[in-house]
């Protein structure tokens, strides 16, 4: 193995790392803290519905669905920039 796919490969994973971090970071927030002050949320509405709820039935879940779509756009364009995105 060469010094340079030895950078690639630690810049890679460095990058992959950071992007991990940030999104259990988001994923926490979503799947923990909001939910945790619920009853303050429920003084806010959003379509009717108190947020609190509207966070613990649907927003949670959407947060979710985008996060994941959102954290694979950016590991793809890490994989390319890299050099280790799989073939089309």
């Amino acid at each position: 193995m060469t010094d340079r796919s030895m950078d690639r490969q630690t810049e890679h994973w460095s990058r992959t790392r950071s992007l991990m971090i940030i999104h259990l970071i988001i994923w926490f927030f979503f799947a923990y803290v909001a939910h945790w002050f619920a009853s303050d949320l429920n003084s806010f509405t959003f379509l009717h519905f108190p947020v609190g709820y509207y966070m613990a039935a649907q927003g949670s879940l959407f947060a979710f669905v985008i996060q994941l779509f959102i954290f694979v756009w950016q590991q793809d364009k890490i994989d390319r920039d890299c050099g280790m995105a799989e073939d089309d």
